[in-house]
């Protein structure tokens, strides 16, 4: 073990280019896979193998240890990895000679990054891309760390000097790596599963209220200093919390770090769209790439505090992100791709950084107005944090609300609006010939998933049909593409469906086929989120450990099977499945869903509550059992101007709570064989009648649109 220690004084690095312009000298296994992010590196000098049985097979043979390289495609720190270490021929000779050389996908294989992401963050107290393991034949870690330059800097071991090392512990001292291995397999598995059951009660949403004011940034917004995060489901979490205190201290945590977000520099005011995180505490200077999950949650957050303020602020930005989402990501199937690099001709963010003399010349008088209000500086708008910035470097950002800017020229807020949408144009029009970053094409079923939930609660809150075409033409392609054999898949790429799914995946796809059906109330989506559901159940769900495990029973059995309930960038599918869950036996009375969803709100209810910030997704769900919700049946002609008048009444309002069911008003609908209990509900007077029940009591049915905003405590 001591041995061990010495290699992972260095490690502590969270970072995450461009495909390489080498010519094509080397070309390694990696050209027969699919995969964007593994293809770039298929003609490096290291001779990769994809994760396959013939990698380990010939590591065994050769008695040599693994080098496990695992990244994405649009990861900043993963292309410099290669550029600096992979691409280098005298590294390359070194690596194929001590190892056999592993690359994964991240996003592909998202069930091996799981695993090793955590033994990474078990050995060194954190973790990021690319991620770098060491390991046996068998698997087994002995060494983790994210990014290494070439040589030995700053305090980080190099390439040069970490390889020769690893070698000579490998050969030397055989016994203390095996030992070490398999200590870390251990702690991996009883890490990998909660170990004491607790008991919900809702004192834990007020600890994580608690615990955001103490880490609020009350000047700039978001949590903590510096960088920062979107993290939109603790936004969403707060606005519930809002709704059930009236706290107006959770609603303006969300409003100014929504606010700050919009006007920094991590939205794009050229080309909208939001990039992946601010690397300073003033969302000025971004990480630039941009993911499409990012843009899901922030759509939803945006949305949601648009219908609690009714600020057309909130509902515009929501808007523009969908724009970007639609003309940049969107295939011609309707699906949409992963992401977009941060880098391009080599360079983080040279696609998105201006000069002012540019800006001068594209917009000529205007340059002064668009300058002053975008804070466009001869100098540059930030300081040389990035690397291969120009010292002139800016990237525009506002530093007040339009209305105050208005007020300061004088001019009214609409004119200000029409004066800057046409200087963007201009710009985008400019900027559009520049070299793009690279586009990961593969589309995904969880980040596709998250996304229809989103347009659809956009499309809700205006009442925009054309908005929901956007969810139905992406929910078809899934359902066309990613579903074989009633095998729910995880990635479409240029061979088509590969992977089978994950619990993401189905929690993801559950909830996006019941959000349409709350919207369109087209009984197959209902039906497809139950199939799902019982099938996800019969795969991943654990009797012993109460909680889904993140793959199913016929998966690649990896060193350990996780069980994952955090939530992070993108929530845990744990998470989304008990509001899943709760929100069918809403809708079904099916008892088996409620008792899965209870017993999982307290199985993972000690973990929220030693982080509960950390468990916001989770916690959403708890709000949803523990505070107040509504099941509501609508009985009549689902075309009628009546129902619409009721639907937008209900939708348009923020009430997270609740589930709806229509109804036709006659007998032996589909609805009664899922939801058996509206065999009794039936129309009063001939007209459209509304069934409104909360903490397990009916209120008396009505005609009367004012008496359900009663019922449902809708003020407006």
């Amino acid at each position: 073990m001591k041995t061990i220690i010495f290699i992972l004084i260095a490690l502590n690095y969270s970072h995450c280019k461009e495909g390489s312009s080498l010519e094509h000298k080397h070309t390694n296994s990696l050209i027969r896979e699919t995969s964007p992010y593994l293809l770039q590196h298929a003609h490096n000098p290291v001779d990769w193998y994809p994760w396959s049985e013939e990698a380990f097979e010939k590591a065994k043979k050769e008695d040599k240890p693994i080098f496990l390289s695992i990244g994405y495609s649009t990861c900043h720190w993963c292309h410099v990895m290669e550029h600096e270490s992979f691409e280098n021929e005298e590294i390359a000779k070194m690596m194929n000679e001590t190892f056999i050389n592993i690359k994964v996908d991240r996003e592909e294989r998202p069930d091996i990054d799981n695993v090793y992401m955590t033994i990474c963050q078990m050995l060194t107290g954190s973790g990021g891309w690319p991620l770098t393991i060491i390991m046996t034949p068998d698997k087994k870690a002995f060494f983790a760390g994210t990014y290494f330059p070439p040589t030995t800097k700053y305090g980080r071991v190099g390439m040069k000097d970490l390889i020769p090392k690893i070698d000579s512990v490998w050969k030397n001292d055989r016994e203390a790596i095996l030992t070490n291995s398999d200590e870390i397999a251990t702690a991996l598995k009883n890490a990998s599963s909660p170990t004491s059951e607790g008991k919900f009660d809702t004192t834990i949403l007020s600890m994580a209220y608690d615990e955001f004011l103490n880490i609020y940034d009350d000047q700039f917004g978001g949590f903590g200093q510096s960088p920062k995060f979107p993290t939109p489901h603790q936004l969403n979490f707060l606005l519930r919390y809002y709704k059930n205190t009236k706290k107006e201290q959770a609603l303006e945590m969300v409003e100014n770090s929504l606010f700050n977000m919009r006007i920094g520099g991590i939205f794009d005011h050229v080309g909208f769209g939001f990039h992946r995180y601010s690397t300073d505490r003033q969302w000025l200077l971004p990480h630039f790439e941009k993911m499409l999950y990012d843009q899901a949650n922030l759509i939803s957050a945006y949305t949601e505090t648009y219908l609690i303020t009714k600020s057309e602020f909130y509902l515009n930005t929501a808007k523009e992100v969908l724009n970007y989402v639609n003309r940049d990501l969107k295939s011609n199937e309707g699906a949409y791709y992963s992401a977009e690099d941060a880098d391009s001709e080599g360079v983080e963010g040279k696609f998105y950084v201006w000069e002012k003399s540019e800006i001068e010349e594209i917009l000529g008088k205007d340059a002064d107005f668009f300058c002053n209000v975008f804070n466009i500086y001869s100098n540059g708008n930030y300081k040389e944090e990035a690397e291969g910035h120009g010292a002139g470097g800016n990237i525009p950002h506002l530093k007040n609300s339009l209305m105050e800017i208005a007020k300061t020229k004088s001019i009214s807020v609409s004119e200000l609006e029409s004066k800057i949408e046409k200087l963007r144009k201009k710009l985008y029009d400019v900027r559009e010939k520049r070299v793009h970053p690279f586009k990961d094409d593969k589309i995904l079923t969880d980040w596709n998933s998250l996304l229809i939930s989103s347009i659809v609660k956009l499309s809700e809150s205006t009442s925009d049909k054309s908005i929901l075409k956007n969810a139905i033409d992406c929910e078809k392609f899934i359902s066309s593409n990613l579903i074989i054999n009633d095998d729910l898949y995880h990635i479409y790429g240029k061979n088509g469906a590969s992977i089978k799914g994950h619990i993401d995946d189905y929690a993801f796809y559950i909830q996006a086929l019941i959000d349409l059906y709350q919207s369109t109330f087209d009984i197959n989506y209902l039906k497809n989120a139950i199939k799902f559901t019982d099938l996800a159940i019969k795969e991943f769900y654990s009797e012993k450990d109460k909680a889904f495990y993140f793959t199913s029973n016929s998966a690649e059995e990896l060193l350990v099977r996780k069980i994952e309930i955090y939530d992070g960038a993108v929530v845990s599918g744990n998470s989304v499945m008990i509001l899943n869950l709760l929100r069918l036996n809403k809708i079904t009375a099916k008892e088996q869903y409620s008792d899965i969803s209870n017993d999982m709100i307290d199985y993972f209810a000690n973990l929220a509550r030693k982080s509960p910030t950390s468990f916001t997704q989770y916690l959403i769900a708890c709000d949803f059992a523990y505070n107040q919700s509504y099941e509501i049946v609508l009985v009549g002609d689902i075309k009628s101007k009546e129902m619409q008048s009721a639907l937008k009444e209900i939708q348009t309002n923020f009430i997270p709570n609740k589930v709806i069911v229509v109804k036709e008003d006659k007998e032996n609908t589909e609805i009664e064989k899922y939801a058996e209990y509206s065999k009794m509900m039936y129309s009063i007077n001939d007209k459209v009648t509304i069934y409104v029940c909360k903490n397990f009591t009916c209120e008396n049915p009505t005609n009367d649109l004012k008496l359900v905003k009663k019922y449902l405590e809708i003020n407006n």
